[in-house]
This record gives structure tokens, sequence and C-alpha cells, in this order.
């Protein structure tokens, strides 16, 4: 038998996947646990807005209410630009994009992929050149995908998570040659 989805998975659904962490959580997953926990409201979602809040409340039962004011400010779709003059390569951008929207590697010019970047801000505190701007989203880029942009972020995750294993499979075999290396061992 098919188990429903739980109320923590339908909410995470409703919300725009931007992965901002401008809701006060480390992504839509936790905020939506949260919720469902009691230990969030359902007005913390700035990219989702008014529309979310609206149909959050609807799921839950309860009365809509306007977006926490702490939390940011409901504004139209944004993109990250980055300053090809002033981009140094130094990469720092790639990996708190939670949907790899960002190209580029070491010593290279990075650039945005436009239709995927979903304005969460995220790359722009790591720039130690200032050259990642936020700008209206182009008029012809598609609205938000959520469930593209939730497996960008399932994807980045498991990446992250499979570099971390491997450096801890490296730093596990370079310390066994070590105490391998030392007398009496």
């Amino acid at each position: 038998m098919i188990q429903p989805p739980s109320l923590a998975t339908r909410i995470d659904a409703l919300l725009p996947q931007t992965q901002c962490t401008r809701c006060g959580y480390a992504g839509c997953a936790p905020y939506a646990q949260a919720i469902e926990q009691g230990e969030a409201d359902i007005n913390q979602c700035p990219p989702g807005g008014g529309a979310t809040i609206e149909q959050l409340a609807r799921l839950l039962h309860c009365e809509p209410k306007p977006l926490n004011p702490a939390n940011g400010v409901e504004a139209p779709a944004r993109v990250a630009v980055i300053d090809a003059e002033r981009c140094i390569g130094c990469a720092k951008c790639l990996p708190p994009c939670p949907v790899d929207a960002i190209l580029g590697a070491q010593k290279f010019l990075h650039v945005v992929i436009t239709d995927r970047c979903t304005g969460c801000e995220l790359c722009i505190a790591p720039c130690p050149v200032d050259c990642i701007q936020m700008r209206p989203a182009p008029a012809t880029q598609p609205p938000n995908d959520a469930d593209a942009n939730r497996r960008r972020y399932q994807a980045h995750l498991a990446r992250v998570q499979a570099r971390a294993r491997q450096r801890e499979l490296q730093l596990a075999r370079g310390n066994e040659r070590l105490l391998g290396a030392e007398p009496g061992a």
C-alpha cells in the first residue's frame, strides 16, 4: 500500500524551491518540516510571497497573514549576473549556489545560467571582488519551476555529500599510510 505524502512533503511541494534560506532555515524542506512541527510560521518565504502564504494557509486550515518583514519583502523575480570585467575566477560563488546555476572553474570567468538561477543571492557574499549583482529576471525567462529547482538542489546536495565522503576516504587512507610508516606499527 502506498503511503500518502507527509504533511511536510505537501508543505514543501508548495514552496518555490529557491533554497534561499531567507526563511531562517537551510532550505525549503527544513522550513517545511519546521512548519509541520509548529516551529515556524507560514509567512517566512519572501520568494513565495502572498501566493505561497495563501496556499499554505489553505493546506493547514489557518488564516493567511502578511509576509514577515524580518524575512524580507516580496519582489519580482531576480537573477544573478556576473560582471566579466571584474570576475577573477576565484570560484567562491560555485559552492553556495544551491541549484548549480553558475558555470566556471578556478581561474576562469564564471557565468550564470539565467533560466536556472533562483535569485537566492547566496553567491553574492562569498565573492571577494563584488562582481555579482542581482538584476530583474528577463521578461522572456520562464516562470519559476519548483520541481526542477528541487531536482537540481537534490543533485547539488548529492554531489556535495559524495565529495565529502571521498575526502574522508582520502584522509583515512593518508592516515593509514602515516600510521603504517611509524616504527613498531
